[in-house]
């Protein structure tokens, strides 16, 4: 049993559980007054279904999951969560399930951008069975994708649209956050991390499924969104 224990602190250590507490125990009882009252789990939920119902990000991967056979179903594929540090969410492959932080989100717009990343990861893990856990490249991939696609770096494109190539900026950015997710939940050096994403970054880049394209802005997504919606179309009126 005592090994089972180390081997479960070793788990956690390694794979960044030690960000997610409430994974392995939560300080409140399933239903208490303590959970209920003193958390923020209820806007949590709200701000939830407010991004699967509204946000084109959203309701594009949603659509792409039950096409590729994995449904997902508000209740048992998302949880809200109290986080450690200024983490916002997290890909939990071991239960299937999208960690969303309630102690750390805030906005409808954060919420949006976190929902519409972890289920990016949601859509690798259906689509290409990723190996999280064993295959350092296959986590840099599915990270690249994700900061590239969710609008992580949309903001800093905004600006670098008066001062740097846009293209130049938006793959920096996307490096940059790649880094920090894998960093934040690996322990690896930076060194290693950087190399491991340098050779993977061309091919996962430039890998857009389910978009179609990468979508800049929500204007895009709507686009993206409206052609995923419309793919049948031409082959029906053949």
């Amino acid at each position: 049993a005592a090994q089972t224990a180390a081997e479960s602190k070793q788990k956690e250590a390694d794979f960044g559980y030690g960000l997610y507490p409430e994974r392995s125990s939560s300080k409140f009882k399933q239903g208490s007054i303590g959970e209920s009252l003193f958390t923020f789990k209820h806007k949590c939920h709200i701000m939830l279904q407010v991004a699967m119902d509204t946000s084109p990000y959203a309701k594009l991967l949603l659509g792409a999951m039950k096409s590729s056979g994995c449904t997902v179903y508000k209740d048992r594929h998302f949880s809200c969560e109290d986080c450690d540090g200024t983490v916002s969410g997290g890909f939990d492959a071991a239960t299937s399930q999208i960690v969303l932080c309630q102690n750390n989100i805030h906005q409808q717009a954060h919420m949006n951008r976190v929902v519409t990343h972890e289920l990016i990861h949601a859509f690798d893990h259906c689509r290409a069975r990723v190996d999280w856990f064993s295959n350092f490249r296959h986590l840099a991939c599915s990270e690249i994708r994700a900061a590239n696609l969710s609008g992580d770096c949309s903001f800093v494109n905004e600006i670098s649209r008066f001062n740097f190539g846009l293209k130049e900026h938006h793959q920096a950015c996307v490096r940059g956050r790649a880094l920090r997710s894998i960093l934040a939940v690996r322990k690896v050096s930076r060194e290693e991390a950087e190399q491991v994403v340098d050779e993977v970054f061309d091919s996962c880049f430039h890998d857009h499924a389910p978009f179609g394209r990468i979508p800049h802005n929500k204007k895009d997504a709507k686009f993206a969104y409206r052609d995923y919606e419309n793919r049948d179309r031409y082959y029906a009126n053949l």
